[in-house]
């Protein structure tokens, strides 16, 4: 009895699978949804195109640089230097990563911000001097700034990240 329960589910689970593979296989159907987005495309042109509007532009980099960046305000407030340096390096390669996608803003980047001014911002944090940290972080401030001016975007100056400055005296006693 239960042997013939057994075939007949067997059966059953056969007529199943190859009712449903029929139905995958038919000419018209539309193919189901892949989780793998990029590795089922058709082709190489289409992965191309998908992973450039996946990369996005400029803006995605801008806002990684604007999350480091507050990120350091915050690491310099708690004399925690290293910190600071650690996403000042991360900004420039952001940067960098920016440009190879937009190299058109290569120039900007490079002349106002990550030429003398990115080293000698890095060489303020790394000094472990307070002032001369803050001296850095204000350098870095005015070259962002500089930068979205002279990129004809000087709206992005206008939001809260660039209302930070060096806490005063009686902020950090």
């Amino acid at each position: 009895m239960k042997a013939g329960i057994l075939i007949k589910t067997w059966i059953g689970s056969i007529f199943l699978m190859a009712a449903v593979g029929i139905g995958v296989a038919q000419p018209g159907k539309e193919k189901q949804a892949t989780t793998h987005w990029l590795t089922d495309a058709e082709s190489n042109s289409t992965r191309f195109t998908r992973l450039q509007r996946y990369l996005r532009g400029f803006d995605q980099p801008m806002w990684e640089v604007g999350e480091r960046f507050e990120s350091i305000y915050e690491a310099l407030r708690r004399d925690n230097f290293a910190l600071a340096s650690y996403h000042w390096s991360k900004i420039r390669t952001t940067i960098q990563n920016g440009y190879l996608k937009r190299p058109a803003r290569k120039a900007n980047a490079d002349a106002i911000l990550l030429g003398s001014t990115w080293e000698t911002v890095d060489r303020d944090f790394q000094s472990k001097d307070p002032a001369r940290a803050w001296t850095g972080f204000a350098r870095a401030r005015a070259a962002c700034l500089a930068c979205h001016v002279a990129e004809s975007v000087p709206f992005m100056n206008n939001q809260p990240v660039f209302e930070l400055y060096a806490p005063s005296r009686k902020e950090t006693q």
